[in-house]
């Protein structure tokens, strides 16, 4: 497995354990539609919450969340949407965004809440 691949899943496996430790139930990982991904499908008091996580070794270059644009946002809306219809989601949604950076414990986790409101999606 490629490094890349590697720090990334073990972002998402940080990002799990962070939402677990934040009350959150975790319904899904690395959900597949088609080509899309979900990498986290979480719920809390009542709300459904697709997370986008996001991983870098070292914020050198760029934070992880910089690399979530709205072809990302796009794909995980369109993904959202089948996993809604799939498993009859009802209720209220929300979309977050976990950044993990590192390699090793500690990692620095930034959980960004409902960006959907602070994302600029065009269709």
């Amino acid at each position: 497995m490629a490094l890349h691949n590697e720090i990334g899943r073990i972002g998402e496996m940080v990002a799990a354990r962070h939402l677990i430790q934040h009350g959150y139930s975790l319904l899904h990982t690395d959900y597949r539609v088609g080509h899309k991904d979900i990498d986290i499908v979480a719920f809390k008091d009542g709300i459904t919450v697709f997370v986008e996580v996001k991983t870098r070794s070292t914020d050198r270059f760029g934070s992880p969340e910089e690399a979530v644009d709205d072809e990302k946002m796009r794909f995980l809306l369109s993904a959202a949407n089948a996993y809604i219809k799939r498993e009859g989601v009802m209720g209220p949604v929300r979309f977050d965004v976990i950044a993990v950076v590192g390699t090793a414990e500690p990692f620095s986790i930034t959980h960004f809440t409902n960006v959907i409101d602070t994302l600029r999606i065009r269709n």
